[in-house]
């Protein structure tokens, strides 16, 4: 049976809560929702969609980075929008870091939901796996 390991790191948001920022099982990653709030502050970055999306992302960068892999391993993510509205703006910025330079972008789910964490506008999930990319 895989061990679980927990990942974690001081470039992305501590856990608020009895949950870890992300887990490995084998060869796969799964991550903790990540919301837009700045490691360094721990407050929720100013701004609108965009500058939301660039924060969820780079966290996610960053627990992606402690496990030593990067966006080219994810294969599924899941979208959480506080406003389905803002769908198009959160897609632009996540494009630059999913489906840059060619990269085949992972499968994704994106769902409005009613409220988030600390009142944040988006937030992301996700599964990687070491062996893609």
């Amino acid at each position: 049976m895989p061990t679980k390991t927990a990942i974690s790191t001081k470039d992305a948001p501590a856990a608020i809560g009895p949950y870890t920022q992300a887990i490995r099982v084998g060869d796969t990653l799964f991550t903790s929702g990540q919301i837009p709030i700045d490691p360094a502050t721990g407050n929720l970055v100013a701004g609108g969609i965009t500058e939301q999306t660039t924060r969820v992302l780079e966290n996610l960068k960053a627990v992606l980075a402690a496990a030593g892999i990067d966006f080219i391993h994810v294969v599924k993510t899941t979208v959480f929008l506080k406003d389905m509205k803002d769908f198009a703006a959160m897609n632009e910025v996540y494009a630059k870091y999913f489906a840059a330079h060619g990269a085949i972008p992972p499968a994704r789910s994106t769902v409005q939901v009613a409220a988030l964490p600390r009142e944040a506008m988006v937030e992301i999930e996700c599964l990687a796996k070491e062996d893609a990319g």
